[in-house]
């Protein structure tokens, strides 16, 4: 029988996990912030525990594996991507992104992913497994070790679908916004769903005061078909439905995104079509001009076009902006670095790949 992962106790369930082993419950205090405030990778890092203590924890729990496997930082701005190693050798991938607000961290929910999206990298090799509240955690934890600096915005924007695994996820959530860890506030806090109907109806009861943001990308159901399979489950109205019912359960406004694809949803058309699907509601729209993935063939419009099509939406009154790119000149779209690392991996036959 395995170690137990005490980093996905949440506080509540450590305190009674020390109680069972006859400790009174400021001990539990004590190691959840140590893991969770202080950011410790080991039981020994704990020193004002008794040694005898955290010899136990040592054989029973454990505080699991994350390395930095490569680290790109960009030269245009300050955002640096990091390739994870977990305990059992999977990848994965988080980015830092500095703000003058704050800084904001994009996590993974899964490793790979299964939704298929046509425009993401994410989604090539498949769905590897779920991660747990722990793994999400502490790739936060780990950027804010590496880098010195505190984190006060979480985007669960990368690898995955996080309603793909949602109560790792909904765990997860609770954890990071608890007082007793880094506390970062759930409204500070951004997830975003490709349209999982039931898990975003189910997600609108818990409680949270979350940002939710759908992933559009096509301005009709058959369009949004052709980029995103998920829609071959769930009619564009049902999502739709969803989304309100979303924000009339929890005062949440929707962030929709959309990926601009040259040639296939950056049309007049498309502009109609949004128009006459966002108008009205209490609403934003981030486009993105998609991030060329090599093996998808997908390209982005010029910027003129971007431009255009933004303008256009604005003048049939829709709240929109142009996202920002961040680490252009790296690896920053969803899965890109953990797919570069698989293909040098395959190719060379070498675990290593160089930071940039």
């Amino acid at each position: 029988m395995g170690k137990k992962d005490i980093v996905s106790y949440n506080y509540e369930e450590l305190v009674q996990e020390l109680e069972k082993l006859g400790e009174k419950a400021y001990r539990g205090r004590q190691i959840y912030a140590w893991i969770h405030e202080k950011c410790a990778d080991s039981f020994e890092e704990m020193t004002n525990l008794p040694k005898t203590l955290r010899e136990r924890l040592a054989g029973e729990y454990e505080i699991a594996r994350m390395e930095a496997a490569a680290v790109q930082s960009s030269r245009i701005d300050s955002t640096e991507k990091f390739l994870f190693v977990l305990s059992d050798g999977i990848r994965i991938e988080s980015v830092l992104m500095r703000y003058r607000y704050g800084n904001s961290v994009c996590v993974s929910s899964q490793a790979g992913c299964r939704m298929g999206c046509r425009f993401c990298a994410s989604t090539i090799d498949g769905l590897e497994r779920n991660l747990t509240p722990s793994e999400m955690l502490r790739q936060i934890y780990q950027i804010q070790k590496i880098t010195g600096q505190r984190v006060s915005n979480v985007v669960v924007m990368g690898s995955g679908e996080p309603l793909d695994n949602y109560d790792n996820f909904v765990k997860f959530i609770h954890m990071l916004s608890d007082e007793h860890g880094l506390h970062i506030s759930q409204r500070n806090i951004t997830v975003s769903t490709c349209g999982i109907v039931p898990a975003m109806k189910r997600l609108a009861g818990e409680g949270l005061q979350i940002t939710l943001a759908l992933s559009l990308h096509g301005s009709s159901q058959e369009k949004r078909k052709r980029l995103m399979p998920v829609a071959n489950r769930y009619e564009l109205n049902d999502v739709m439905e969803a989304c309100d019912y979303y924000f009339r359960k929890t005062g949440r406004r929707i962030t929709f995104e959309y990926s601009l694809v040259a040639d296939v949803n950056d049309s007049d058309e498309d502009v109609r079509e949004l128009s006459g699907l966002l108008g009205g509601r209490n609403c934003h729209l981030n486009l993105i001009p998609v991030n060329p993935v090599e093996e998808r063939g997908m390209k982005r419009p010029d910027s003129k076009k971007v431009c255009e099509f933004e303008n256009k939406l604005e003048k049939n009154g829709i709240n929109v902006t142009i996202r920002r790119e961040r680490g252009s000149d790296i690896d920053g779209a969803c899965g890109q670095l953990r797919r570069r690392y698989a293909v040098h991996k395959r190719e060379t036959g070498n675990e290593i790949i160089c930071n940039d």
